[in-house]
């Protein structure tokens, strides 16, 4: 096998752990609020990457920002200092992505979570 941009799980993995450890104030607040079953008893993960596709090119993955995966439900939320038109790219990839497979996308913009 040649030297190409293939992306292991390792990798995907790692950029995951990157971006648990730099959660913005609104993903913290909310993971304080659903994680340890908190909310109507789901299992919640944070950073989580979903591999939809994987060929002999690679993986094709996604990272949800919060998932279920007892619902197979991943939440992406637009981070902070990302433009409209960013987030918008981001999902429509990701639900163009994703249609055909067993996955029900929450996709919520600027929502501020307060206590």
């Amino acid at each position: 096998m040649g030297k190409g941009k293939y992306l292991g799980i390792k990798v995907i993995k790692k950029h995951a752990r990157e971006l648990r450890k730099n959660l913005t104030e609104s993903e913290k607040q909310l993971w304080e609020q659903i994680r340890n079953r908190k909310l109507c008893g789901y299992k919640f993960l944070r950073q989580h990457p979903v591999i939809y596709k994987a060929d002999f090119k690679g993986l094709n993955y996604f990272i949800a920002d919060f998932y279920c995966d007892e619902k197979k439900t991943p939440s992406l939320w637009s981070r902070e200092g990302e433009s409209r038109s960013e987030a918008e790219e981001g999902g429509e990839f990701v639900g163009k992505s994703v249609e055909g497979e067993s996955l029900n996308t929450v996709k919520e913009r600027g929502v501020r979570v307060e206590h």
